[in-house]
């Protein structure tokens, strides 16, 4: 048995971001759907879907939110504590950064046109 959680690092165009808490990747570039009627199962539709790494960052030195709001067209990687590497391609900063100033954290999400595991 191995580590399979724990200690995670996120980069943005290779600058390392300081993770507090969370951290979630969804590489997924497609959702598929059931799809049933009154005489049971038909089959599914497959529509395309935004990858995304989302994480709980603190707000250390050099940190800028309206810096990170203005990223477009990066390359955004989580390495995760079980040895695998995430990698988010044509990446932007979606949604707004809202800072908890009490815990000195925010929340960012990356939304990009390709998530790989490599």
């Amino acid at each position: 048995m191995g580590r399979i959680a724990g200690t995670a690092y996120v980069k943005v165009d290779g600058k390392q971001y300081t993770l507090a808490g969370s951290l979630t990747v969804s590489p997924s570039s497609i959702l598929r759907e059931g799809l049933a009627g009154l005489s049971g199962v038909a089959g599914f539709k497959e529509t395309p879907r935004v990858p995304f790494i989302e994480g709980e960052f603190y707000t250390t030195e050099g940190v800028s939110l309206p810096e990170l709001e203005r990223v477009t067209n990066a390359t955004v990687t989580a390495e995760l504590a079980n040895g695998k590497v995430y990698v988010l391609r044509n990446a932007w900063h979606s949604g707004a950064v809202e800072l908890n100033a009490a815990e000195g954290t925010f929340t960012a999400r990356f939304e990009g046109t390709e998530g790989i595991e490599q």
